[in-house]
């Protein structure tokens, strides 16, 4: 049983009574082992799998103790538990209710979000408005943090938008609004439906575990309430709160006990990964931040133990360089070994080194197999078939058409649907000719909107294409935007879907799209951006490159496609897990985001100058220099054995000196002096 695994304390927190319980699990201390053996002590009492809800930070985290389950129990008991992301969780169950749903990622919703932005004008109003990309990722941070109406929440937090935010509102109406229409659901969407459903039906479960719990956002917060589980399990640590930026908020952790009055704290204090010099340097600086809960971690490693090394250069460049000797030299096996940095931009010089040495790496946390461009075209492609009512993936595939942006790729899509009453398809290959694809909408100056002129073009404008004559009468090619480019590549899309209408099999749908006309345009364009010179020229040898990666992305995409036996199942499967798989092997390059919840044996905590870390700009926004100091904390408890700390004092290429991180002198690898009092004062002028 995995309760007889348990040193006394997780023991007496995995079997504490059914009620409000918070467990407090710093680095390194066995909150996966004590989760498993509180799901294993539920089993025991009787409790059904079914009546156990898991909520974990990754989908990859909850498989992880679902399998451990398994091991004790069976894979039929541990299948049956209720167990992934809030987003996972929520998608399964509202699926299961019958509710109607189109998962969106973010950056899909984007476009359509910026269709509707772009459809106003601010020219009538002083002052500079947000740009469509920053105000959506507004919204969604307000979904997430806040609790009073938006445009209060947007006057509060950003002087001098005051003027815009009525069209402000406007756009955010509209966007949600045309979501509903379409049955479009984003993440945060997921999270308020599953919400509105647990308030109005019985939810089954007699126990929610939530891990993770230092990084719970009100909109999660609420999410949990809404449950009403009659028994509670939540495992953190406030000390590796860093999730600020995306509405994490330290106060919900740190106000349980005030929120449940019957609550019990139980604190996990023996730490088993990490060596006694690393796990005391990360107590030296981490107890500059306010205790909330007492803990005092206790050593269980036992043995000689390597001192963390603080390694200081001249310039960046030297610290990358030395940096990737230093590996190449190194005994640890190197997907044991990870080099950590505050900002992603940092990757790229220390990637550059570490090739020039030979030395392979992964940089997690980056741009996934999933965000590339031709995937993305693939398989929106592919959406369109499974579900021909999905705007944003007509959207996508239109923006690559010449001449056609976001709005204009709306409005098609848009007509189409009118000419097939309903159904794209139908409004692709037999369009009602009696009626008008474009609808007339009022235009509202207050508001910023506006429309282009509201005659149509003449189709005979494209008689010079040579094109199927059945094809040149069809309504849609009377939209006034549109040019000779943009109605080759209609054609090419209307060829494609007849080609497609009988295919089921998900892999052969994959395989016709990308050999298509309208699939190969789009890998010619991006192949063409990633071959272009700064002087305007294309590099055929680059250009070669970039479309031979693109051929074995396709490739893959075939692979993973044919696991599947519906277009449904691998379209939702793509959606869902997408973002959570990576590719490479080697020494691991990570922000200190993407580095929470591993370890390894060799550890590089890098350019730990101030104004990179801590960085000073994003502490003013996302929680003081608390939240940078908890980001050190996690940095360096990511570190079992070894420990590198560096700066530089230099950057060449942008003529930059740099102080040391004032975490360096609180760590002690610094003695304090007239600097760290400078640092020291900034600080207070920032947060006073």
């Amino acid at each position: 049983m995995p309760l007889s695994r348990l040193n006394p304390e997780q023991h007496a927190a995995a079997t504490a009574p059914l009620g409000h319980n918070l467990i407090i699990a710093s680095a390194g201390t066995g909150k996966t082992s004590t989760i498993v053996g509180r799901i294993g002590h539920l089993l025991g009492r009787g409790i059904a799998p079914e009546e156990i809800m898991l909520l974990t930070f990754t989908n990859k985290a909850a498989a992880e103790m679902v399998e451990r389950v398994a091991s004790f129990f069976s894979r039929d008991v541990a299948g049956r538990i209720e167990a992934g992301t809030f987003h996972a969780v929520s998608y399964r169950r509202l699926r299961a209710m019958g509710k109607p749903i189109v998962l969106k990622q973010p950056s899909e919703l984007k476009t359509l979000f910026r269709s509707i932005y772009d459809k106003r004008r601010f020219h009538h109003i002083d002052g500079e408005p947000f740009s469509a990309n920053f105000l959506y990722d507004l919204y969604s941070l307000y979904q997430n943090a806040a609790t009073e109406p938006f445009g209060e929440w947007l006057a509060d937090r950003h002087a001098g938008q005051e003027g815009f935010v009525d069209i402000y509102l406007d756009i955010v109406e509209e966007f949600v609004q045309t979501k509903r229409e379409y049955g479009f659901v984003d993440f945060n969407d997921l999270l308020i439906m599953m919400k509105e459903a647990a308030r109005s039906t019985p939810m089954p479960f007699k126990e929610i575990l939530v891990d993770e719990y230092q990084d719970t956002n009100a909109l999660q917060g609420s999410w949990i309430e809404a449950m009403d589980p009659p028994s509670l399990f939540c495992v953190g640590d406030y000390d590796q709160s860093i999730y600020a930026f995306n509405g994490a908020d330290i106060r919900i952790i740190g106000s349980f006990t005030k929120k449940y009055p019957d609550a019990r704290v139980w604190t996990l204090t023996k730490n088993y990964r990490s060596t006694a010099p690393i796990l005391s340097l990360a107590n030296r600086v981490i107890e500059h931040n306010e205790r909330i809960y007492p803990k005092q971690l206790e050593v269980v490693r036992r043995g000689e133990a390597q001192a963390p090394r603080l390694l200081i250069f001249e310039t960046l460049m030297e610290q990358y360089e030395t940096i990737a000797r230093m590996i190449r030299r190194s005994t640890t096996p190197h997907e044991e070994i990870a080099v950590i940095f505050r900002n992603n931009a940092t990757a790229d010089g220390i990637e550059a080194m570490l090739r020039e040495q030979g030395i392979a790496c992964r940089r997690k946390g980056g741009r996934s197999f999933f965000d590339a461009k031709e995937v993305k075209a693939a398989l929106d492609l592919a959406v369109l078939m499974a579900n021909p009512k999905d705007m944003m993936a007509f959207i996508h595939i239109f923006e690559y058409a010449s001449g056609i942006g976001s709005a204009t790729a709306k409005e098609l899509f848009e007509g189409l649907n009118t000419l097939g009453h309903g159904d794209l398809i139908e409004g692709i290959l037999h369009p009602d000719g009696q009626v008008n694809p474009f609808r007339a909408r009022s235009v509202n100056y207050q508001l910023g909107l506006f429309d282009h002129p509201t005659h149509v073009g003449s189709v005979s404008r494209f008689a010079h294409l040579g094109l199927d004559e059945r094809f040149m009468a069809h309504p849609i090619l009377k939209h006034p935007a549109l040019n000779a480019e943009g109605v080759r590549f209609i054609y090419d899309y209307f060829e494609l879907i007849k080609a497609l209408r009988g295919v089921r099999r998900p892999d052969s749908l994959i395989r016709q799209i990308l050999s298509s006309k309208t699939y190969r345009s789009i890998v010619e364009k991006l192949a063409d951006r990633r071959a272009t010179l700064k002087n305007g020229e294309i590099d055929e040898t680059r250009r070669e490159e970039a479309m031979e990666r693109i051929k074995r992305k396709g490739v893959l995409l075939i692979q993973l496609a044919s696991a599947y036996h519906t277009l449904e199942k691998f379209i939702n499967a793509m959606v869902l897990g997408g973002g959570e798989l990576s590719e490479g092997e080697g020494v691991n390059l990570l922000t200190v985001h993407a580095s929470k919840g591993l370890e390894f044996l060799e550890v590089y905590v890098i350019d730990l100058m101030d104004g990179r870390f801590p960085n000073r700009k994003l502490a003013s926004k996302a929680g003081r220099v608390e939240e940078e100091r908890r980001l050190f904390y996690v940095a360096v408890t990511r570190a079992k054995e070894k420990l590198f700390l560096s700066y530089a004092r230099y950057d060449a290429f942008k003529d930059l000196t740099f102080l040391p991180s004032q975490f360096l002198y609180e760590a002690g690898m610094l003695k304090k002096d007239e600097t760290f009092e400078r640092l020291r004062r900034l600080t207070e002028e920032a947060e006073g």
